[in-house]
């Protein structure tokens, strides 16, 4: 069963918000490790040296999500404002998703089905 445009369009806002929310709790999730590694760092049976690492580590992790959390959320916002560049971008982000289980091989399921479809391509043109 092909969907028509009608359905590729109900289905084009919703993998829209779903990146964005997804990859916002990627953010949240680095910046919540980033605080407990901070709250770590100042535990007094911590040595001063360790400390500095601990809180290293902590903004390693924050900045490793801001990179993987960003193209998702620019994404997101394109492809409800109907840009074709973020569609691509989404399909290939779709691809990468694939291995991030489970969660994000659901997403990857779902945008490579949406977006890969004729119809979609169409929409965006």
């Amino acid at each position: 069963m092909r969907p028509d445009a009608n359905s590729i369009e109900k289905h084009i806002p919703v993998l829209g918000y779903l990146y964005i929310v997804f990859n916002i709790v990627g953010l949240l999730f680095g910046v919540l490790v980033w605080v407990v590694f901070a709250f770590v760092a100042t535990l007094p049976s911590v040595y001063r040296e360790d400390a500095m690492v601990i809180h290293l580590l902590g903004m390693a992790v924050v900045i490793f999500s801001v990179v993987l959390s960003a193209p998702g959320i620019i994404g997101g916002f394109g492809l409800l404002r109907r840009k074709n560049w973020a569609r691509i971008t989404l399909i290939i982000l779709g691809f990468l998703n694939l291995i991030n289980l489970p969660f994000g091989t659901a997403l990857g399921i779902y945008t490579l089905w949406v977006l890969l479809r004729e119809e979609s391509a169409q929409f965006f043109t």
